[in-house]
């Protein structure tokens, strides 16, 4: 359960670092976004928010930054994928990280895109989990097996279904 309302709001330079802090090993780094623990840093932020096709928010609550993630919007696939989520590790498990999915979808919708999707690590059954509860429905095989083709690495796709 959240302890306060939890709010989306744009991501802002100072919240880099304490988004960073969050990471605490490769493997956490790995299944966030594919990166080492030492790459974890405000300039990493900078490089990928400098992607006119990404928009970074923070959840927030009681002004505070307790979740991040990201809407990668694609014009031409006519669709949004949210990316890199994360939780500050003193507020996971109390339902920040699917208020936030839930939040980052309606983002989504609000610019327009009717089809919001995820890519979750197979091994993340806590991600796995908090989507679902989130309004989100793994993709067929099929379709996962589509869009894992040009990837390094096969994932769980998952589809925004609305509000579970």
């Amino acid at each position: 359960m959240v302890d306060h309302p939890v709010s989306l709001a744009a991501f802002e330079g100072g919240d880099a670092p304490v988004v960073a802090s969050w990471i605490r090993s490769d493997d956490e780094a790995d299944q966030w976004a594919s990166v080492r623990l030492q790459a974890v840093t405000p300039q990493l932020f900078a490089a990928w928010h400098a992607d006119h096709e990404v928009r970074p928010f923070v959840a927030r609550d009681d002004g505070r930054a307790c979740g991040y993630g990201e809407v990668w919007v694609d014009a031409d696939e006519h669709d949004a994928e949210l990316a890199r989520i994360v939780v500050d590790p003193q507020r996971r498990g109390r339902g920040v990280g699917r208020r936030l999915a839930e939040l980052l979808a309606a983002e989504a919708m609000r610019l327009g895109f009717a089809d919001v999707w995820l890519r979750v690590v197979p091994t993340n059954t806590a991600a796995i989990a908090c989507y679902t509860a989130a309004g989100f429905v793994r993709a067929s095989a099929e379709v996962e097996q589509a869009f894992n083709q040009p990837q390094p690495r096969p994932y769980v796709w998952m589809r925004f279904e609305g509000a579970a």
